[in-house]
């Protein structure tokens, strides 16, 4: 097993109270994905079933909206995307392209229900842990759309 990705692992919020056995224990189930610049780990509208933490490389997370792509954010070594797909089990929100060559741990909701046959605390911990960044998502967007009403409310728009 590779110490690198068992500590990129151990850095993240997601797995924040998650035993080296058990990181270790998903690492097994895990697929390493590759990307050169450009190209793309999924697609907006993509079946959803994984999600990725990139180990190497820059991403930039994308929405399509009348013929146009339209980046939302970035992402870089260590972040996490994808993760909805573990959630609600709905196509893909966003397209996730590389910005440089890229490399991810890819980790399916297959390998986690197995860890739920394993540890069902564990696997609780992780859902837990993947709501709370999740819900720290969210709040950044709601504080983004609130700064963006509040400035088109100083601008004349009214939308009540």
């Amino acid at each position: 097993m590779s110490d690198t990705r068992l500590s990129l692992l151990q850095q993240m919020p997601i797995f924040g109270g998650i035993t080296d056995e058990v990181l270790e224990f998903l690492l097994q189930s895990t697929r390493i994905v590759t990307c050169q610049a450009n190209d793309y780990f999924f697609h907006e509208g993509d079946k959803a079933e994984e999600l990725y933490v990139l180990e190497q490389g820059k991403v930039e997370i994308l929405r399509h909206w009348h013929g146009q792509d339209y980046r939302i954010s970035t992402m870089g070594q260590g972040d996490c995307f994808g993760e909805m797909a573990l959630i609600d089990f709905c196509p893909r929100s966003a397209s996730v392209r590389a910005l440089d060559d890229s490399r991810a741990i890819e980790l399916s909701a297959t390998g986690l229900q197995q860890l739920y046959e394993k540890d069902p605390a564990q696997f609780t911990m992780i859902y837990m842990n993947l709501g709370r960044e999740l819900s720290r998502r969210l709040r950044e967007v709601n504080d983004l759309l609130f700064r963006a009403s509040v400035l088109h409310e100083k601008d004349g728009f009214h939308p009540t």
